[in-house]
């Protein structure tokens, strides 16, 4: 299933998409795609539903975020061994966890504000994962059992506030419009294999990034396992797993974001995100 979330911001209503393309409106089977709406017996719920009853949304409704109100917005950096070298980091021994902060969430086509004081705001396309059951302590063996699903994330990054002024990652990651998410929290049962998405960024029409998650160097059951020896992870809560190489921050000279600029980027199966870039009031 595609699952998404339509309407005005603060204002999203559930909604699945069906065969044809159509968005159909959930919100009178549940109140959203919050923790509660994300478990195994919610989901076959939704599937077992004749989507043709359902009312039809417009199709130009905006977009929102597909999961409301995660707990935990959890990074996983430096999972590409070329995107490593590209930022000239060593390969990791084991994974690189950041939190980014949950005001940052936006809809996937929503507009994207360049932080006041920013020279170096950057692109980075995504896989994310959606935790769907509690998991603590889990094996990699059963790892995948307490996902719910996946979906595109640009894990937006200001790069100087990043990595220039001092202490951790999180204040140049967790900047106000610097987490879209969706358009669709699609099922596990629509993904053949997660470890062979292309993936994939422009910016103002030029392709930036292209990659695949077979070369991530910690695969999806070893970051759910690993995350979950630090920190229980909740249903809803989003663990992004890092990008392929092509991140503003490589090139030769540095090419950064800036008002006015357009961010198109997407993963097969996953769907596609398109944001326009504006200086922050």
């Amino acid at each position: 299933m595609k699952l998404m979330r339509v309407g005005a911001l603060g204002q999203e209503r559930p909604a699945v998409l069906d065969a044809a393309g159509g968005i159909r409106d959930l919100s009178s089977v549940i109140d959203d795609f919050n923790g509660q709406n994300l478990s195994p017996a919610a989901l076959n719920q939704i599937a077992a539903l004749d989507l043709s009853q359902l009312p039809l949304i417009e199709a130009d409704t905006r977009i929102g975020a597909c999961v409301a109100t995660p707990g935990k917005f959890i990074c996983i950096g430096l999972n590409y061994s070329d995107h490593a070298a590209e930022t000239g980091a060593a390969v990791p021994e084991e994974p690189v966890i950041f939190m980014k902060a949950t005001s940052a969430i936006i809809g996937p086509n929503d507009t994207v504000e360049i932080p006041r004081g920013s020279n170096k705001t950057d692109w980075e396309v995504e896989l994310g994962i959606v935790i769907g059951t509690p998991a603590k302590y889990v094996d990699e063996a059963s790892a995948m059992d307490h996902v719910a699903g996946f979906c595109v994330i640009n894990d937006l990054s200001e790069r100087e506030f990043q990595l220039e002024r001092s202490g951790t990652w999180d204040k140049g990651k967790g900047c106000d419009t610097f987490g879209p998410i969706g358009p669709w929290l699609v099922t596990k049962d629509e993904i053949a294999d997660y470890n062979n998405l292309d993936m994939w960024l422009e910016v103002n029409g030029e392709r930036m990034q292209s990659g695949n998650t077979k070369t991530m160097i910690f695969k999806l059951p070893k970051i759910v396992s690993y995350v979950s020896q630090f920190m229980s992870l909740q249903a809803g809560d989003i663990i992004s797993t890092g990008t392929p190489p092509g991140v503003g921050l490589g090139m030769k000279p540095p090419t950064y974001l800036k008002a006015g600029d357009q961010i198109t980027l997407g993963i097969d199966g996953l769907g596609q995100q398109q944001q326009r870039c504006i200086d922050s009031p």
